[in-house]
C-alpha cells in the first residue's frame, strides 16, 4: 500500500560526488531534503517506504549516477525465525539490562562511541566526530526517536557499565536503527547483530511488522552482512520484497527510483 505525505513541503537536493564509502574507487552522490519540524514523523515514515534514511532532521538516498549497488533492507519480525547461531548470540548477552531512554546525549555515551569509532571506523567518515556532532546526531530531529542502552548488570547502586547503545526510530510500521555502536574489546558477544536480534525481538513485542536495517551493499565488508538476517525483504523496482537466494548470489537489484 503507497503512504501519502507533504510532499509540498520538501524540496530535494543532490550532493556533490564524492568517494565511496562502501565500495573503493567509487564515487557516491545522495538525494536529500529537510525533514519539516510539524509532521516529521509522517514524513518520516513515508520516505522511508521508498527508500530514505534519516540522519538529524535530514532524510536521504543514494543518487549515483553508474552505481545502484545500495539497497534499502528491512527484517521481517513477524515471521522471523532465530537460527541457532543467533539464539546463542542472544544467550551470550543476557546478562545485559536494556533501558529505553530519550534521545539525549550523555558523556558516556560519546566516550563508547570514541573507542568504537577509533577501533572499528579509524579511517571512516565519522571518525572525527566531536562532541557537539554527538549532540547534534541524537537530539536534533523532530520525529519520534530513542535511545537504547545496554548495560551490565549493577554491582551496587549506581547504573552499570555501558556496553552498546542506539538510536531507534519508531516508525508506523517498524523500528529503524539509525545508528548503533558498542564495546570493540568483545567480540565474542557479537554485539552488532545482537542490537539487531533484539529489535528483532522487540518489535514483535510491540506488534511491529519491520526492523528497518539501512543498506544492503553487496561487495562491502561493511555492510553486506545484513544478508544473514532471513527474513529479509529489499526494495526492489516494483517495492519491497523478500530476498531471494538468488538476490544474494547475485547481489543487489537496482532499486526503485534509481
Amino acid at each position: 500500500m503507497t503512504q501519502h505525505f507533504p510532499t509540498r513541503q520538501l524540496r530535494f537536493f543532490l550532493t556533490a560526488p564524492n568517494p565511496c564509502p562502501y565500495l573503493p574507487g567509487r564515487l557516491e552522490r545522495k538525494v536529500f531534503a529537510h525533514l519539516p519540524l510539524t509532521d516529521g514523523p509522517t514524513v518520516n515514515d513515508g520516505l522511508t517506504q521508498v527508500g530514505f534514511r534519516r540522519s538529524q532532521n535530514i532524510a536521504y538516498r543514494p543518487a549515483c549516477e553508474s552505481c545502484r549497488a545500495c539497497v534499502s533492507a528491512r527484517a521481517c519480525a513477524r515471521e522471523y525465525v532465530f537460527s541457532r547461531s543467533e539464539r546463542k548470540v542472544i544467550n551470550r548477552n543476557e546478562d545485559l539490562e536494556r533501558h529505553l531512554v530519550e534521545a539525549e546525549a550523555t558523556m558516556e555515551q560519546f566516550d563508547l562511541l570514541r573507542r568504537y569509532l577509533n577501533a572499528r571506523h579509524a579511517e571512516g567518515g565519522m571518525a572525527d566526530m566531536t562532541w557537539p556532532d554527538y549532540v547534534a546526531m541524537v537530539e536534533d530531529t523532530a520525529v519520534r526517536t530513542h535511545m537504547i542502552e545496554y548495560r551490565r548488570k549493577s554491582e551496587d547502586r549506581g547504573p552499570g557499565d555501558l556496553i552498546a547503545c542506539v538510536l531507534v526510530d519508531v516508525l508506523a510500521d517498524g523500528l529503524s536503527l539509525v545508528y548503533s555502536f558498542y564495546e570493540p574489546d568483545m567480540p565474542k558477544r557479537s554485539l552488532g547483530s545482537f542490537v539487531i536480534l533484539d529489535h528483532i525481538v522487540q518489535a514483535c513485542l510491540t506488534n511491529l511488522p519491520y526492523v528497518y536495517l539501512g543498506y544492503w551493499v553487496p561487495g562491502s565488508d561493511k555492510m553486506a552482512y545484513k544478508a544473514r538476517f532471513s527474513p529479509l525483504e529489499i526494495l526492489k523496482p516494483g517495492g519491497w520484497a523478500l530476498m531471494s537466494a538468488r538476490d544474494r548470489a547475485a547481489g543487489a537489484p537496482e532499486p526503485e527510483g534509481g
